[in-house]
Protein backbone atom coordinates (compact mmCIF):
# COMPACT_ATOMS: atom_id res chain seq x y z
CA UNK A 1 0.00 0.00 0.00
CA UNK A 2 1.21 3.48 -1.23
CA UNK A 3 1.33 6.32 1.45
CA UNK A 4 0.96 10.16 1.44
CA UNK A 5 1.28 12.94 3.46
CA UNK A 6 -0.72 16.22 2.72
CA UNK A 7 -0.19 19.40 4.01
CA UNK A 8 -1.91 22.73 3.53
CA UNK A 9 -3.09 25.32 6.26
CA UNK A 10 -3.90 28.69 7.42
CA UNK A 11 -6.52 29.58 5.18
CA UNK A 12 -9.23 26.80 3.57
CA UNK A 13 -7.99 27.52 0.00
CA UNK A 14 -5.26 25.68 1.06
CA UNK A 15 -7.01 22.73 2.60
CA UNK A 16 -9.73 22.46 0.10
CA UNK A 17 -7.83 21.02 -2.83
CA UNK A 18 -6.45 18.71 -0.58
CA UNK A 19 -9.81 17.52 0.40
CA UNK A 20 -10.77 17.56 -3.33
CA UNK A 21 -7.88 14.74 -3.69
CA UNK A 22 -8.26 12.51 -0.52
CA UNK A 23 -11.86 10.68 -2.33
CA UNK A 24 -9.43 9.84 -5.10
CA UNK A 25 -6.49 8.89 -3.31
CA UNK A 26 -9.12 6.74 -0.62
CA UNK A 27 -9.99 4.60 -3.71
CA UNK A 28 -6.60 4.19 -5.24
CA UNK A 29 -5.97 2.37 -2.04
CA UNK A 30 -3.45 5.00 -0.19
CA UNK A 31 -2.97 5.25 3.71
CA UNK A 32 -3.19 9.20 4.15
CA UNK A 33 -1.88 11.31 6.73
CA UNK A 34 -2.34 15.08 7.35
CA UNK A 35 0.06 17.35 9.05
CA UNK A 36 -1.18 20.46 10.11
CA UNK A 37 -1.49 22.92 12.86
CA UNK A 38 -2.89 22.30 16.33
CA UNK A 39 -5.40 24.58 16.18
CA UNK A 40 -5.74 25.75 12.46
CA UNK A 41 -8.76 25.52 10.14
CA UNK A 42 -7.11 22.78 8.44
CA UNK A 43 -7.48 20.43 11.90
CA UNK A 44 -11.39 21.22 11.88
CA UNK A 45 -11.86 20.41 8.06
CA UNK A 46 -9.45 17.34 7.29
CA UNK A 47 -9.70 15.49 11.01
CA UNK A 48 -13.00 14.37 10.88
CA UNK A 49 -12.45 13.21 7.38
CA UNK A 50 -12.63 9.22 7.47
CA UNK A 51 -9.70 7.66 6.38
CA UNK A 52 -7.37 10.53 6.93
CA UNK A 53 -5.02 10.09 9.91
CA UNK A 54 -4.21 14.29 11.37
CA UNK A 55 -1.04 14.80 12.87
CA UNK A 56 -0.19 18.15 14.73
CA UNK A 57 2.96 19.91 14.94
CA UNK A 58 4.18 23.39 15.40
CA UNK A 59 4.47 26.04 12.92
CA UNK A 60 5.03 30.10 13.27
CA UNK A 61 3.44 32.41 10.56
CA UNK A 62 5.21 33.87 7.97
CA UNK A 63 4.64 37.50 7.70
CA UNK A 64 6.22 40.05 5.19
CA UNK A 65 5.94 42.86 7.51
CA UNK A 66 7.43 43.67 10.93
CA UNK A 67 6.20 42.43 14.04
CA UNK A 68 7.44 41.19 17.43
CA UNK A 69 6.75 37.77 16.54
CA UNK A 70 8.69 37.30 13.89
CA UNK A 71 11.38 37.07 16.41
CA UNK A 72 9.62 33.83 17.99
CA UNK A 73 8.18 32.23 15.23
CA UNK A 74 11.01 30.99 13.52
CA UNK A 75 11.91 28.68 16.35
CA UNK A 76 7.92 27.92 15.98
CA UNK A 77 8.91 26.64 11.90
CA UNK A 78 12.35 24.33 13.65
CA UNK A 79 10.40 23.45 16.61
CA UNK A 80 7.47 22.05 13.60
CA UNK A 81 10.31 20.63 11.16
CA UNK A 82 11.62 18.81 14.39
CA UNK A 83 8.06 16.81 14.81
CA UNK A 84 7.52 16.51 10.84
CA UNK A 85 10.72 15.05 10.45
CA UNK A 86 9.36 12.34 13.12
CA UNK A 87 6.24 12.14 11.86
CA UNK A 88 7.46 11.09 8.52
CA UNK A 89 10.54 8.86 9.85
CA UNK A 90 8.04 7.15 11.13
CA UNK A 91 5.40 7.16 8.47
CA UNK A 92 7.91 6.86 5.59
CA UNK A 93 5.33 7.83 3.26
CA UNK A 94 5.61 7.34 -0.47
CA UNK A 95 5.45 11.11 -1.46
CA UNK A 96 4.23 14.30 0.39
CA UNK A 97 2.13 16.93 -1.42
CA UNK A 98 1.74 20.13 0.07
CA UNK A 99 -0.91 22.93 -0.82
CA UNK A 100 0.86 25.96 0.86
CA UNK A 101 0.36 27.83 3.47
CA UNK A 102 2.62 28.73 6.45
CA UNK A 103 1.88 25.05 7.81
CA UNK A 104 3.73 23.81 4.96
CA UNK A 105 7.28 25.29 5.54
CA UNK A 106 8.66 22.43 8.24
CA UNK A 107 6.48 19.48 6.79
CA UNK A 108 8.52 20.24 3.41
CA UNK A 109 11.68 20.99 5.44
CA UNK A 110 10.94 17.46 7.40
CA UNK A 111 10.08 15.64 4.07
CA UNK A 112 13.64 16.87 2.69
CA UNK A 113 15.73 16.04 5.49
CA UNK A 114 13.75 12.25 5.06
CA UNK A 115 14.57 11.77 1.51
CA UNK A 116 10.63 12.10 0.65
CA UNK A 117 9.93 13.58 -2.91
CA UNK A 118 7.85 16.76 -2.42
CA UNK A 119 5.05 17.77 -4.78
CA UNK A 120 3.76 21.16 -4.08
CA UNK A 121 0.72 23.48 -5.66
CA UNK A 122 0.47 27.04 -5.97
CA UNK A 123 -3.48 28.43 -6.47
CA UNK A 124 -2.31 32.02 -7.07
CA UNK A 125 -0.82 33.90 -10.28
CA UNK A 126 2.56 34.30 -8.33
CA UNK A 127 3.87 32.04 -5.58
CA UNK A 128 3.28 32.72 -1.96
CA UNK A 129 6.08 32.96 0.34
CA UNK A 130 5.34 29.51 1.76
CA UNK A 131 5.58 28.19 -1.58
CA UNK A 132 8.47 30.13 -2.48
CA UNK A 133 10.92 29.14 0.44
CA UNK A 134 9.97 25.37 -0.02
CA UNK A 135 10.10 25.50 -3.89
CA UNK A 136 14.01 24.12 -3.69
CA UNK A 137 12.76 21.20 -1.89
CA UNK A 138 10.03 20.33 -4.51
CA UNK A 139 10.29 17.97 -7.69
CA UNK A 140 7.06 19.43 -9.10
CA UNK A 141 4.96 22.77 -8.22
CA UNK A 142 1.46 21.84 -9.96
CA UNK A 143 -0.03 26.05 -10.80
CA UNK A 144 -3.45 27.25 -11.48
CA UNK A 145 -2.54 29.84 -13.28
CA UNK A 146 0.26 30.06 -16.77
CA UNK A 147 1.65 33.01 -15.49
CA UNK A 148 2.80 31.04 -12.73
CA UNK A 149 3.70 28.42 -14.35
CA UNK A 150 6.77 30.26 -16.22
CA UNK A 151 7.56 32.43 -12.72
CA UNK A 152 8.06 29.13 -11.31
CA UNK A 153 10.16 27.45 -13.52
CA UNK A 154 11.29 24.02 -15.31
CA UNK A 155 9.73 22.67 -12.17
CA UNK A 156 6.18 24.02 -12.96
CA UNK A 157 3.38 22.02 -14.22
CA UNK A 158 0.50 24.31 -15.51
CA UNK A 159 -2.47 21.62 -13.69
CA UNK A 160 -5.49 23.86 -12.32
CA UNK A 161 -6.96 23.10 -9.01
CA UNK A 162 -8.62 20.40 -7.72
CA UNK A 163 -12.24 20.88 -7.18
CA UNK A 164 -14.45 19.03 -5.33
CA UNK A 165 -16.63 16.20 -6.79
CA UNK A 166 -19.97 18.12 -5.01
CA UNK A 167 -19.22 21.19 -6.45
CA UNK A 168 -20.35 19.53 -9.98
CA UNK A 169 -23.35 17.65 -8.32
CA UNK A 170 -26.26 20.61 -8.05
CA UNK A 171 -29.37 20.64 -9.27
CA UNK A 172 -30.97 23.75 -10.86
CA UNK A 173 -34.35 23.01 -9.25
CA UNK A 174 -33.19 22.13 -5.92
CA UNK A 175 -31.57 25.86 -5.73
CA UNK A 176 -34.51 27.83 -6.94
CA UNK A 177 -36.28 25.67 -3.75
CA UNK A 178 -33.51 26.27 -1.33
CA UNK A 179 -34.09 30.44 -2.44
CA UNK A 180 -37.60 30.15 -2.79
CA UNK A 181 -37.56 31.44 -6.62
CA UNK A 182 -39.73 30.57 -9.49
CA UNK A 183 -37.07 30.95 -12.27
CA UNK A 184 -38.59 33.26 -13.98
CA UNK A 185 -35.88 35.44 -13.77
CA UNK A 186 -32.46 34.85 -14.08
CA UNK A 187 -30.44 33.99 -11.23
CA UNK A 188 -27.51 36.31 -9.64
CA UNK A 189 -25.59 34.74 -7.03
CA UNK A 190 -23.02 36.68 -4.76
CA UNK A 191 -20.47 34.58 -2.84
CA UNK A 192 -17.37 36.35 -0.98
CA UNK A 193 -15.06 33.79 -0.36
CA UNK A 194 -13.27 33.52 2.84
CA UNK A 195 -11.65 36.63 2.96
CA UNK A 196 -15.38 37.97 3.29
CA UNK A 197 -16.62 40.85 1.07
CA UNK A 198 -18.48 43.08 3.51
CA UNK A 199 -18.28 46.14 1.33
CA UNK A 200 -19.33 44.29 -1.40
CA UNK A 201 -22.41 42.79 0.38
CA UNK A 202 -23.31 46.82 1.21
CA UNK A 203 -23.16 48.03 -1.89
CA UNK A 204 -25.28 44.77 -3.66
CA UNK A 205 -28.01 45.61 -0.57
CA UNK A 206 -28.25 49.59 -1.65
CA UNK A 207 -28.89 48.71 -5.19
CA UNK A 208 -31.58 45.29 -4.67
CA UNK A 209 -34.22 48.11 -6.05
CA UNK A 210 -32.77 48.31 -9.10
CA UNK A 211 -31.58 44.74 -9.43
CA UNK A 212 -34.88 42.68 -7.87
CA UNK A 213 -36.36 44.64 -11.16
CA UNK A 214 -33.93 42.23 -13.58
CA UNK A 215 -32.66 39.21 -11.19
CA UNK A 216 -33.62 37.11 -8.47
CA UNK A 217 -30.56 37.84 -5.73
CA UNK A 218 -28.83 34.63 -3.82
CA UNK A 219 -26.62 36.37 -1.96
CA UNK A 220 -23.87 34.21 0.29
CA UNK A 221 -22.92 37.00 2.50
CA UNK A 222 -20.47 35.42 5.08
CA UNK A 223 -20.39 34.82 8.54
CA UNK A 224 -22.62 37.00 11.17
CA UNK A 225 -23.20 39.40 7.95
CA UNK A 226 -26.93 38.79 7.42
CA UNK A 227 -29.47 41.92 7.20
CA UNK A 228 -32.36 40.94 9.15
CA UNK A 229 -34.27 43.93 7.91
CA UNK A 230 -34.12 42.15 4.47
CA UNK A 231 -35.93 39.12 5.54
CA UNK A 232 -38.63 38.28 3.30
CA UNK A 233 -37.73 40.39 0.76
CA UNK A 234 -39.25 39.34 -2.84
CA UNK A 235 -36.50 38.67 -5.16
CA UNK A 236 -33.46 38.58 -2.29
CA UNK A 237 -31.89 35.21 -0.23
CA UNK A 238 -29.42 35.83 2.39
CA UNK A 239 -27.29 32.85 3.70
CA UNK A 240 -24.49 33.03 6.26
CA UNK A 241 -22.81 30.00 4.36
CA UNK A 242 -23.73 26.92 2.38
CA UNK A 243 -22.16 23.78 2.70
CA UNK A 244 -23.88 20.82 1.51
CA UNK A 245 -26.36 23.26 -0.47
CA UNK A 246 -23.87 25.25 -2.23
CA UNK A 247 -23.71 22.86 -5.69
CA UNK A 248 -27.26 23.56 -6.02
CA UNK A 249 -26.98 27.43 -5.59
CA UNK A 250 -24.54 27.80 -7.95
CA UNK A 251 -26.43 25.61 -10.41
CA UNK A 252 -29.10 28.23 -10.54
CA UNK A 253 -26.96 31.13 -10.83
CA UNK A 254 -27.06 32.38 -14.36
CA UNK A 255 -24.04 35.34 -13.04
CA UNK A 256 -22.00 35.73 -10.52
CA UNK A 257 -20.59 38.60 -8.66
CA UNK A 258 -17.49 37.26 -6.58
CA UNK A 259 -14.36 38.22 -4.81
CA UNK A 260 -10.98 36.75 -7.09
CA UNK A 261 -9.64 34.31 -5.01
CA UNK A 262 -7.87 31.19 -6.81
CA UNK A 263 -10.28 28.59 -5.69
CA UNK A 264 -13.53 30.32 -6.09
CA UNK A 265 -12.09 31.25 -9.82
CA UNK A 266 -11.20 27.64 -10.81
CA UNK A 267 -14.97 26.93 -10.07
CA UNK A 268 -15.97 29.71 -11.45
CA UNK A 269 -14.35 28.13 -14.86
CA UNK A 270 -15.27 24.80 -14.44
CA UNK A 271 -19.08 25.59 -14.19
CA UNK A 272 -18.99 28.36 -16.96
CA UNK A 273 -20.54 30.98 -15.16
CA UNK A 274 -20.16 34.36 -16.58
CA UNK A 275 -19.05 36.18 -13.70
CA UNK A 276 -18.09 39.94 -12.40
CA UNK A 277 -15.32 40.23 -10.44
CA UNK A 278 -14.27 42.54 -7.44
CA UNK A 279 -10.69 41.80 -6.00
CA UNK A 280 -10.04 42.01 -2.85
CA UNK A 281 -6.79 44.52 -1.82
CA UNK A 282 -4.69 42.94 0.74
CA UNK A 283 -1.21 40.90 1.12
CA UNK A 284 0.68 40.83 -1.81
CA UNK A 285 -2.48 41.93 -4.17
CA UNK A 286 -3.16 37.94 -6.31
CA UNK A 287 -6.61 39.10 -6.26
CA UNK A 288 -6.09 41.95 -8.72
CA UNK A 289 -3.57 39.59 -10.52
CA UNK A 290 -6.18 36.80 -10.61
CA UNK A 291 -8.95 38.63 -11.97
CA UNK A 292 -6.90 40.47 -14.74
CA UNK A 293 -5.94 37.31 -15.32
CA UNK A 294 -9.25 36.36 -16.69
CA UNK A 295 -10.44 39.69 -17.65
CA UNK A 296 -7.25 39.55 -20.00
CA UNK A 297 -8.32 36.32 -21.26
CA UNK A 298 -11.77 37.32 -21.93
CA UNK A 299 -13.29 35.20 -19.19
CA UNK A 300 -14.58 37.62 -16.72
CA UNK A 301 -15.56 41.10 -16.42
CA UNK A 302 -13.89 43.08 -13.65
CA UNK A 303 -14.66 45.95 -11.48
CA UNK A 304 -11.57 47.41 -8.73
CA UNK A 305 -13.10 48.29 -5.32
CA UNK A 306 -12.77 51.90 -5.69
CA UNK A 307 -14.66 52.24 -8.53
CA UNK A 308 -18.11 50.24 -7.01
CA UNK A 309 -21.45 52.08 -5.90
CA UNK A 310 -24.85 51.20 -6.39
CA UNK A 311 -24.78 52.77 -9.92
CA UNK A 312 -21.94 51.44 -11.11
CA UNK A 313 -22.54 47.83 -9.89
CA UNK A 314 -26.07 47.79 -11.42
CA UNK A 315 -24.61 49.09 -14.76
CA UNK A 316 -21.67 46.45 -14.13
CA UNK A 317 -24.10 43.90 -14.18
CA UNK A 318 -26.07 45.03 -17.00
CA UNK A 319 -22.91 44.20 -19.16
CA UNK A 320 -22.56 41.19 -17.79
CA UNK A 321 -25.86 40.06 -18.42
CA UNK A 322 -25.42 41.69 -22.16
CA UNK A 323 -22.18 39.68 -22.62
CA UNK A 324 -23.22 36.57 -20.43
CA UNK A 325 -23.58 34.20 -24.15
CA UNK A 326 -19.90 34.86 -25.38
CA UNK A 327 -18.44 34.81 -22.10
CA UNK A 328 -20.04 31.19 -21.11
CA UNK A 329 -19.11 29.82 -24.89
CA UNK A 330 -15.20 31.03 -24.06
CA UNK A 331 -15.34 29.33 -20.53
CA UNK A 332 -16.95 26.24 -22.31
CA UNK A 333 -13.99 26.17 -24.89
CA UNK A 334 -11.63 26.09 -22.18
CA UNK A 335 -9.42 22.63 -21.46
CA UNK A 336 -10.74 20.90 -17.76
CA UNK A 337 -10.54 23.64 -15.11
CA UNK A 338 -11.25 21.03 -12.34
CA UNK A 339 -6.97 20.10 -11.81
CA UNK A 340 -7.74 16.33 -9.53
CA UNK A 341 -6.47 14.51 -12.20
CA UNK A 342 -3.35 16.39 -13.37
CA UNK A 343 -2.31 16.50 -10.14
CA UNK A 344 -2.70 13.11 -9.19
CA UNK A 345 -0.69 11.97 -11.91
CA UNK A 346 2.29 14.38 -11.12
CA UNK A 347 1.60 12.91 -7.17
CA UNK A 348 2.08 9.40 -8.96
CA UNK A 349 5.19 10.20 -11.08
CA UNK A 350 7.34 11.39 -8.12
CA UNK A 351 5.86 8.95 -5.49
CA UNK A 352 9.25 6.56 -4.62
CA UNK A 353 8.31 2.94 -5.20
Amino acid sequence: MKRIVLTGGGTAGHVSPNQALIPHLLKEGWDIHYIGTKTGIERTLIEPMQGVTYHAVSSGKLRRYFDLKNFTDPFRVIAGALQSVAVIGRLRPNVVFSKGGFVSVPVVVGAAICRVPVVMHESDITPGLANKLCKPFAKAICTTFPECARLLGAKAVQTGTPLRETVFSGSRERGLSLADFSGQKPVLMMIGGSLGAQSVNAVLRQALPELTQRFDVLHVCGKGNLDPTLEGLSGYRQFEYLSDDLPDAFACADLMLSRAGSNSLSEIMALCKPALLIPYHSGRGDQLLNANSLKDRGLAHVMVQSDLNRESLARALDALWADRALLTQRLSALPDADGTQAVLTQIRRFAKP
